[in-house]
């Protein structure tokens, strides 16, 4: 069975967005991978010095075939040496997984089966 690993920010700790709405959307993603037969996991993260060793440790976790990033790490441009860090720590933790990118939290499926 394929194995998918998504890492984004914690919705909830997003000032001014409906944290509990988007965490639904993505739970709702985690629902349609298992639908296709493909294990998923999601790792989400703050902002601060715990999210190199939350990511570290997802990665770990097994040979993960895909890792999506999320668009909440990689586009706000304040963000980038964590889109950076993220990056490297999947090439370095990951070596065998392709690296994917979704649009929005609705297509991180989509994203993932490019690579699959």
């Amino acid at each position: 069975m394929p194995a998918a690993l998504v890492i984004g920010i914690d919705p909830r700790t997003i000032p001014g967005m409906d944290g509990e709405a988007f965490l639904a959307l993505l739970n709702a993603e985690l629902a349609r991978f298992a639908g296709l037969g493909v294990e998923a996991s999601m790792t989400l993260i703050t902002v601060d010095e715990s999210a190199e060793p939350t990511m570290v440790a997802a990665l770990a976790e097994r040979a993960w075939d895909v890792v999506v990033i999320g668009g909440g790490i990689r586009k706000p441009e304040p963000l980038l040496p964590l889109f950076e860090q993220t990056v490297n720590l999947v090439r370095r933790h990951a070596p065998q997984a392709a690296i994917a990118f979704n649009t929005s939290g609705g297509d991180t499926v989509e994203a993932a089966r490019r690579w699959l």
